[in-house]
C-alpha cells in the first residue's frame, strides 16, 4: 500500500495502490466510528483483503454506505445496483430478484475492489449465497441464529453447536463466524444445483430440528410475538435476494466489530467485541493464523438429506413458512398475518 496526496476538508487525500490498481481516498481523516476514521475503515479492508476476498469474490454484493459515518442520527443506504460509473477493475454480475425483475450487483474480485468500496464509505458487504455466473443457483446454506430478548450471544453458540450436531449426523462441514453482533452465523457449503427455494426449506427442516432438540432454547417462529426469550433461526436468509454479512466485514457499531470466521473451539471461548476493526488485522497478520473457512467450496455437499426431512415434516403437517414482508406471495405460504392479529379477526 502505498500513500500520497493533495489537501482536503478531512485530511490529505491519499492515493493507494492496491494490487496494482490506484484507490484515492478522499477525507481519510473524517470520523467514521467514535474511535476510528474512514483512514481506519480503508485500511483495515486493505489488511484483510486478501483473506476477505475469498469469501466475496464473484458473489453478488450489496453495499451498506455511510456517507457520514456511523453515529446516531446519521443515515445509512444499500447500494445494491453496479453504479454507472466504475473503474476498470469494478465487475458486474447479473442476478433476478423474486418479483422476477432482473438487476446488475456488484461482484468482487479482487482486494482493489473492496478497497475501492470503503471509500466509498461502505461499512459492511453484503454477499448472497451464490456466486456468478449461476446467480439463481446457491451454493451455500446458511442458518443466522439471532437472539431475542432476555438470550444473547452465549445462547446462540448453544444453538450454532446443536445445529452442527444435526447436520454433522449426515457427515455436513459447518463453518461459523460472529455476526458481529450478539448472534451467530453458520454456513454449509452446497453443491450448486437446488433452487433458492430448495436450499430455504433445507434449512427450515434444519431449524426445526434443532428446535426439536431444544425447545427452551430454539424457536423457528416468524413472528416475534411468539418467540420469548429465545434464539431465532433465520432461514429466510436463505431466500433469494436475500444477503448477509461477509467474513471479516465491520459492522456498523460504536465498537465497529467484525463478522469473524472461527474455529468452532475458539467460537465457544470467544466474545464479539473481540474481534473488531482494531484488533482483527493483528490477529491474522502471524504466518501461523489460518482461515477456518478457506477451502470451504471445495467441501460442497449433496442437500438431500435435509431435502428428505422437510419431505417428512410436511407430510407429519408441518407447513411452509412465512416469507419476508417484501416478497411476493409464495407457493403454499400461510398468511403473513401475526398470530395475535389472525385471533382477532
Amino acid at each position: 500500500m502505498k500513500g500520497y496526496g493533495a489537501r482536503m476538508a478531512h485530511g490529505t487525500a491519499l492515493a493507494l495502490i492496491v494490487d496494482g490498481h490506484p484507490i484515492r481516498v478522499t477525507s481519510p481523516d473524517k470520523p467514521f466510528f467514535p474511535h476510528a476514521s474512514k483512514r481506519d475503515l480503508v485500511e483495515y479492508y486493505v489488511a484483510v483483503g486478501d483473506r476477505m476476498i475469498e469469501h466475496l469474490r464473484d458473489r453478488p454484493t450489496a453495499l451498506e454506505r455511510w456517507p457520514d459515518g456511523v453515529f446516531e442520527g446519521h443515515e445509512s443506504f444499500y447500494q445494491k445496483h453496479l453504479p454507472k460509473a466504475v473503474p476498470d477493475f469494478v465487475q458486474g454480475c447479473d442476478v433476478r430478484f423474486p418479483s422476477g425483475r432482473p438487476g446488475r450487483f456488484i461482484a468482487p474480485s479482487t482486494p482493489a475492489v473492496i478497497a475501492w468500496a470503503a471509500q466509498m464509505s461502505t461499512v459492511t458487504f453484503h454477499a448472497w449465497p451464490s456466486t456468478a455466473p449461476a446467480t439463481d443457483l446457491p451454493d451455500q446454506l446458511r442458518l443466522d441464529f439471532d437472539p431475542a430478548p432476555g438470550t444473547g450471544f452465549r445462547e446462540a453458540v448453544r444453538a450454532a453447536l446443536i445445529a452442527r450436531e444435526v447436520v454433522g449426523e449426515w457427515g455436513w462441514p459447518t463453518y461459523a463466524k460472529t455476526s458481529g453482533g450478539r448472534g451467530v452465523h453458520v454456513y454449509v457449503p452446497v453443491i450448486p444445483r437446488c433452487s433458492f427455494v430448495e436450499v430455504r426449506h433445507a434449512a427450515i427442516a434444519i431449524g426445526r430440528e434443532v428446535e426439536r432438540r431444544d425447545p427452551g432454547l430454539v424457536t423457528m417462529s416468524w413472528w416475534k410475538e411468539e418467540r420469548g426469550a429465545r434464539v431465532f433461526i433465520d432461514y429466510n436468509q436463505n431466500a433469494q435476494d436475500r444477503s448477509m454479512a461477509s467474513a471479516f466485514s465491520v459492522r456498523a457499531n460504536a465498537d465497529a466489530t467484525c463478522s469473524m470466521p472461527l474455529d468452532w473451539d475458539d467460537l465457544a471461548e470467544c466474545h464479539p467485541t473481540d474481534f473488531t476493526l482494531a484488533t482483527v488485522p493483528a490477529i491474522i497478520a502471524p504466518e501461523s493464523w489460518s482461515d477456518p473457512w478457506s477451502g470451504m467450496a471445495a467441501r460442497a455437499v449433496d442437500l438431500s438429506p435435509a431435502l428428505d426431512a422437510w419431505s417428512r415434516d410436511v407430510a407429519r403437517g408441518l407447513p411452509e413458512l412465512p416469507y419476508p414482508p417484501d416478497f411476493p406471495k409464495m407457493p403454499g405460504e400461510p398468511p403473513r398475518v401475526q398470530p395475535s392479529r389472525r385471533r382477532q379477526g
